[in-house]
């Protein structure tokens, strides 16, 4: 795999491993920090869990649900009981591929668990996939076991006639107590977990879709413990004593790590609640007590207008101390209303899927409104231009980075797109101030070029969201014989405010004021609701669509 690969692989199918990308596609792996030489064999569920317990903190809480509340030691003997189920009751052998499906829950961590300390390979779906969908997933990976929620089943039955490879399939029911409780409730609370190597493959996370098709990636163990060594330690420095909480879900590698994988390496509690929409997220918060929040900016911007109307928002939210905002980039109007509503300072970051987990970030006392931040120790980053070149600081260009986790499609000829030179290629443009700081410009794909100038639509968007009638937006080029493309932007108002003309002619003018005039939008159309993935992120490719449809 790399430079660190250990032949010596526990899986028994080797599937996953035999459709890495080959090694001239692979980027550069790096280990620089004395915290990155792991052990070449390694089981990530056995680190974050058996050995916090084997430590004596086993009585600690760790996992807590809104009818279910786990110690570490309740949560290993659960996720024990479904390692049995899953080797004895189901034939798992190392290297299957085995869907979880359900929303953020108690169980759902410990069938992540149990099927990782199994040898087994977890594929997370996100909650509210239709049938096409999971049929596309299960035949890209050939997945053979299915830990479902009973709840929703209907839409993987309705998938099973097109997945002949996908052959056992329990379901669970949390509290409440299904399938998969019931067998489990009859096996031993103890495991002997499986002796994986390092480098082998624990984790496919499919992108979640921002650009239409999604892409598996592969992580292997040593990923999930080397991204616990770089930005939570450096940039959140989350407590043993901290309650973590958020809404990404599990299936999702910004909620494993923030919700699952992060808080056990301090041996820390999380809240999983299965609905975490604004409205529910910041009643949850003061109910768990919880004092680190993982969440999307949109949600962050939601919940500040909430507590601006209450009028009181301090006493709301007494016990959290730290926010996290990842998965799209921060707009500086909405960490000023969050830091107005609640006096925190948001830690923004950017990772993704292929890299599992934030690369550049800053913590509270670094932030600075419209800037992601500096590299994360481990990690580096670069601008490139189109040819693969660095540029200067100040020059917008290609973020690229490279750290001890990195892209491994699974069978995919994208990898040479996102892999060159050895560099990660996030798609993202960026540029690198005279601080060191890394400042958003647009994902790639979302620059326009419009009457000869390169507009970045995020700019446009973050100019909007400062206009007191603007609930929501998004910006993206439409096709124009005149000018080659036009700057177009959907608009969500907040209540109280009519769509009509001259609110339109009111958002083009403030724009022309706020920033450079050419960058105003020629036109707006007023939506009820933006297309958004489920972790929150904006479809801008469904609006540039439209847009072209138009």
């Amino acid at each position: 795999m790399d430079a660190h690969a250990n032949p010596a692989t526990a899986h028994l199918d080797t599937f996953a491993r035999d459709r890495l990308p080959p090694p001239a596609q692979l980027p550069e792996f790096l280990f620089e920090l004395p915290e990155l030489q792991f052990a070449p064999r390694l089981n990530c569920a056995v680190e974050l869990l058996d050995r916090r317990v084997a430590l004596g903190d086993g009585a600690r809480p760790c996992v807590v649900g809104q009818r279910q509340r786990w110690s570490y030691a309740e949560l290993l003997a659960e996720s024990n009981r479904i390692a049995h189920v899953l080797v004895e009751d189901m034939g798992l052998v190392p290297g299957n591929r085995v869907l979880l499906r359900g929303a953020n829950s108690p169980t759902l961590a410990a069938c992540w668990f149990a099927v990782v300390k199994a040898g087994g390979i977890v594929v997370g779906t996100m909650p509210l996939l239709r049938a096409r969908e999971l049929a596309t997933l299960i035949a890209k990976a050939e997945i053979t076991h299915a830990l479902c929620d009973a709840r929703l089943a209907e839409e993987l039955e309705l998938a099973r006639p097109q997945c002949p490879t996908l052959a056992r399939v329990r379901h669970f029911a949390g509290a409440a107590g299904g399938e998969l409780e019931a067998l489990a409730a009859a096996k031993p609370a103890t495991f002997a977990d499986v002796d994986t190597a390092a480098d082998d493959i624990c984790l496919i996370a499919f992108t979640s879709g921002t650009t239409g098709v999604p892409k598996g990636t592969l992580h292997c163990h040593r990923d999930l413990m080397a991204a616990c060594a770089c930005w939570p330690p450096h940039v959140l420095r989350a407590r043993a004593d901290d309650v973590f909480i958020g809404s990404p879900p599990l299936a999702f590698t910004f909620g494993l790590g923030g919700l699952l994988v992060f808080p056990l390496a301090v041996g820390a509690s999380t809240v999983l609640i299965e609905k975490a929409t604004p409205d529910a997220l910041l009643p949850a918060i003061a109910a768990f007590g919880a004092t680190v929040c993982f969440t999307a900016p949109t949600s962050y911007r939601a919940m500040a207008l909430q507590l601006a109307q209450q009028r009181q928002p301090l006493p709301t939210l007494p016990t959290l101390r730290k926010c996290v905002s990842a998965g799209e980039a921060l707009p500086a109007a909405t960490r000023a209303l969050w830091k107005e509503a609640t006096g925190i300072e948001i830690i923004d970051g950017i990772g993704s899927t292929e890299l599992f987990h934030i690369f550049i970030s800053a913590d509270e006392a670094h932030a600075r409104p419209g800037a992601t931040g500096l590299v994360v120790p481990g990690y580096r980053a670069a601008i490139l231009d189109e040819a693969g070149r660095p540029l200067p600081r100040g020059q917008v260009g290609r973020l690229a980075v490279k750290g001890p986790t990195g892209c491994r499609y699974l069978d995919d000829a994208r990898q040479t797109q996102y892999v060159q030179g050895g560099w990660n290629l996030t798609g993202d443009a960026y540029l690198e101030d005279d601080d060191g700081q890394y400042v958003f410009q647009a994902r790639t794909d979302d620059m326009i070029v419009s009457g000869g100038y390169n507009l970045a639509g995020p700019e446009v968007e973050s100019a909007l969201l400062l206009h007191p009638a603007v609930a929501e937006c998004g910006v993206v080029g439409k096709p124009d014989a005149a000018r080659g493309t036009l700057v177009k932007a959907y608009v969500v108002l907040r209540p109280g405010y009519a769509g009509d003309a001259a609110m339109a002619k009111a958002l083009q003018d403030f724009v022309k004021r706020t920033i450079a005039p050419y960058k105003y939008p020629r036109e707006i159309e007023f939506r009820a609701s933006l297309p958004r993935t489920e972790t929150g992120k904006l479809q801008r490719f469904r609006l540039r669509e439209e847009a072209a449809a138009g």
